[in-house]
């Protein structure tokens, strides 16, 4: 017995040490969560999203279709509803994917017998992403702000914008189904709508006459809704680039399918909204105005002299009214009237994903988009709020796109470029967010082409050929247009500056750490910025 009381002393000992230790790995893998889901679960806030928290799959039927005039027609903002009674109207349960602009080997097996008009498309729900945006995303906030930073771009230093930490559902990028979907709903942005009797006005009424022709110049925007209409999505139109269908895979065909005529470009086809298309394409995409050189027409007047652009003039252009920038805006705040309570996804092909993701980083929403050209370019000269300290896993913009693509890529541009021959300026290749690449070039032997932009190969002959979605990741350091200056020219009264007042129905502090020139009683303006928008030199009175 005096051998035996030890033992069993020691074996107690053991076995409480055992179960501390149990307890404590217990207690560590439940709090575990994986990296793309680390948040603030204290006060988690899913914006309405409550009823999709428990449900990893959703199903959109598409509900709307929003057309946002641009150019003369600017003012003309209209919704079509797609309800059974107009579907049976129109005969479009009859239409087919196989039968609309979409090839038929570009969509699933179970999609081909299907009306694009009736489709149910499933998705998979991540229901609890982090996300780090701005408290009060009103859209009459934020276009206050960014009225007041492009009255003047000294306004940036004046302003603290107040950022929360939240949870919100988004679409699984991981899942290779639902990527093909969300493609699928940016590809049914292209498809010809059945007449125009059956819209309804949605801004201010239109009833001027000249208004003939609405239907083909401006912005589209086709909804999507789930069944307890707790999350919508908007897929945005891209290009109408009429050339891009016509296309062998070297893009040798491009001139045969184009007219230039005092600098126009008509198309052959038909395609809608395509000169308005080209116009944003070059303004957003271009390092200034689409000044390729002398014997290009520029789409604005800020070009100043050899690799010198005007960054006011840029940001103003941008900013007008008749623009793709503004036209989406409005889109966004007539889908959140009609579904206020939602949580907004956005989605597009080409012009209509780096659109989305302008609007994602403008709200905090998230964005896929498919074959973008660079984006990073628009964010920074429109100065749209970006969130500070964002960690990698939270970011919530992901661009979908393959190396045989040049416009994904940035590399179609140069005086014999097919983007060049068609008129387009596409110079920017830096994109925001992260980016989802699957290596065509490497893995297929492709040759890089515009034939790879469209939105039929990334469908039938990327994502569907893929047995993975492509990993994203935030892209390397990049830099656009590094041989240009950019200045301020306040010699046109155009431009000059105004003195606009802080909104006060927006939560902005005044700025406690700018520098004493900048908070003091004397008016101030930048003389010169950086292509990044930050003021570089400072004149020391307006007077």
């Amino acid at each position: 017995m005096s051998y035996g009381l030890p033992k069993t002393i020691a074996l107690v000992a053991l076995l409480f040490i055992i179960s501390q230790v149990d307890n404590r790995l217990s207690s560590l893998l439940s709090g575990y969560q994986p990296h793309h889901s680390k948040a603030n679960t204290e006060n988690p806030d899913y914006s309405g999203a409550a009823a999709t928290s428990s449900i990893p799959n959703q199903t959109f039927q598409i509900k709307h279709i929003y057309h946002h005039g641009a150019g003369e027609h600017y003012k003309v903002h209209r919704r079509l509803d797609i309800t059974p009674d107009f579907i049976s109207r129109h005969q479009l349960e009859a239409k087919r994917f196989s039968g609309s602009d979409l090839q038929q080997s570009s969509v699933p097996d179970s999609f081909q017998d299907v009306s694009p008009w009736t489709a149910k498309i499933p998705l998979n729900v991540d229901p609890a992403f982090p996300f780090r945006r701005l408290e009060d995303r009103s859209p009459d906030t934020i276009e206050s702000y960014l009225k007041y930073i492009h009255s003047d771009i000294a306004n940036i230093n004046k302003v603290e914008l107040e950022w929360i930490d939240e949870v919100s559902p988004v679409p699984n990028v991981t899942d290779k189904n639902t990527v093909l979907n969300l493609a699928i709903m940016a590809s049914n942005a292209y498809v010809g709508l059945p007449g125009t009797g059956d819209w309804k006005d949605v801004g201010i009424p239109w009833h001027n006459e000249s208004s003939y022709g609405w239907m083909s110049d401006g912005l589209r925007g086709h909804v999507f809704v789930n069944e307890d209409e707790s999350i919508v999505v908007i897929s945005i139109k891209g290009t109408s680039a009429a050339y891009v269908s016509k296309l062998d895979v070297d893009g040798a065909q491009i001139i045969e399918s184009l007219e230039y005529n005092n600098d126009e470009v008509t198309t052959l086809d038909g395609s809608d909204t395509v000169n308005n298309d080209k116009i944003n394409d070059n303004l957003l995409f271009s390092c200034c105005c689409a000044r390729v050189s002398y014997l290009w027409t520029t789409v604005c007047d800020c070009y100043k002299s050899s690799y010198t652009c005007d960054q006011k003039c840029l940001e103003k252009e941008l900013r007008r009214d008749d623009r793709y920038y503004q036209a989406v805006l409005d889109l966004y705040r007539n889908v959140t009237s009609h579904y206020p309570k939602a949580n907004v996804w956005v989605t597009g092909h080409s012009l209509g994903g780096a659109l989305s993701a302008l609007l994602a980083r403008t709200y905090g929403l998230p964005a896929v988009t498919f074959q973008a050209p660079g984006d990073l370019l628009a964010t920074k000269r429109l100065h749209l709020p970006v969130p500070p300290g964002l960690p990698s896993d939270w970011e919530h913009v992901w661009h979908f796109g393959n190396t045989g693509d040049p416009i994904f890529m940035g590399v179609c541009n140069g005086a014999s470029s097919t983007c060049s021959l068609g008129g387009y300026a596409m110079e920017s290749q830096c994109h925001s967010g992260k980016t989802c690449i699957y290596d065509t070039v490497t893995d297929l032997g492709w040759s890089v082409s515009i034939y790879n932009h469209r939105i039929h190969a990334v469908i039938d002959d990327v994502i569907m050929k893929y047995n993975e979605t492509a990993e994203c990741r935030m892209p390397s350091p990049c830099q656009d247009c590094f041989n240009w200056k950019y200045v301020v020219d306040d010699s046109d009264d155009k431009y000059k500056t105004s003195t606009t007042k802080v909104p006060s129905s927006s939560k902005y502090k005044s700025c406690t750490t700018c520098s004493a020139t900048s908070s003091s009683s004397v008016e101030h303006k930048c003389k010169k910025f950086n292509w990044l928008g930050k003021c570089v030199e400072w004149e020391d009175d307006l007077n």
